[in-house]
């Protein structure tokens, strides 16, 4: 199979403030960071190789993922200052990754695409690039790529038609080889539109009735969270948490290190040790900074 670059160094601004605390692919889901939860799934179709892409607290990756040798899979890091975006990324890691065709995969969400199905199709189209779509259901959430009737990728938008990139894409070496190195660069604002018009065809979709789990806001993590394992108080509880006596707490996400007080009530709340900067909608309690969950 061929090797796969994980994005795993974005900011995650809108998921703040849990991303002050870890890098969106180390959030547990279900009890298990992201970021493992993606390397199994790629090691359960062969996947042998994976490249992580790192900027944002990147020791949050690298001290649960290590060498990928617990999750089946070889893995090396990309570094990146600044962060160099969906096309720059790539471009940044293409010696580590050192093969003419590769899986890129989001590493902030999560998915079932059949990878073994996408890697034929693509190279069954001749395609340069090939992306892992579903029908757009919320297209005023989620902009989309315009298929055409032949399966082509003719642009990327809003529209009620569109399809929904659910983070899973086959990829060319070509693509990314002439961009400049270490420069901030966007595959669907940029590179691939530009693509497109010069090469028609050479972008194509591959439709699925693939899951798709989006982990973008406290709210859509604790979502996922719930879906991977339900918990009767909808509480997401992180690394050396301890609840005190008759706490009582309700739909709410508590991160590493909390020490919630004995006696205090908190519902749709994220909770986190309060280090550095407070977010607006925060608030300081003691030594612990309290936020909306959907606000």
């Amino acid at each position: 199979m061929i090797p796969a670059l994980v994005l795993t160094a974005g900011l995650a601004t809108r998921l703040r403030p849990l991303s002050f605390v870890r890098a969106k692919a180390a959030l547990p889901v279900g009890g298990v960071p992201l970021a493992q939860r993606i390397l199994g799934w790629l090691a359960g179709y062969g996947v042998s190789d994976a490249v992580l892409n790192l900027h944002h607290l990147p020791h949050t990756i690298t001290s649960i993922v290590g060498d990928g040798s617990a999750d089946g899979v070889r893995v090396r890091y990309s570094w990146e200052m600044p962060v160099l975006g969906s096309a720059g990324g790539p471009r940044r890691a293409l010696p580590l990754l050192d093969a003419p065709t590769f899986l890129i995969v989001n590493g902030d969400t999560l998915t079932n695409v059949d990878v073994g199905a996408l890697v034929d199709a693509h190279r069954t189209s001749g395609a340069l690039v090939t992306m892992a779509v579903i029908p757009n259901l919320h297209p005023e959430k989620y902009g989309g790529a315009i298929v055409d009737a032949g399966g082509a990728i003719a642009g990327f938008g809003r529209a009620a038609t569109s399809h929904h990139f659910v983070g899973v894409q086959v990829a060319e070496k070509e693509v990314f080889a002439g961009l400049p190195d270490n420069v901030p660069s966007e595959s669907t604002r940029e590179v691939y539109p530009a693509l497109i018009a010069s090469r028609p065809g050479s972008v194509r979709a591959f439709i699925t009735e693939a899951e798709f789990f989006d982990i973008g806001t406290p709210a859509d993590y604790l979502s996922t969270s719930l879906h991977f394992a339900p918990r009767e108080d909808e509480c997401i509880l992180w690394d050396d948490v301890e609840i005190g006596a008759d706490a009582r707490l309700r739909r709410c996400i508590v991160t590493d290190g909390v020490r919630v007080p004995p006696g205090s009530s908190w519902e749709n709340k994220t909770i986190r040790v309060a280090h550095g900067e407070l977010m607006e909608s925060e608030q300081l309690v003691g030594e612990l900074a309290i936020g909306p969950i959907d606000g």
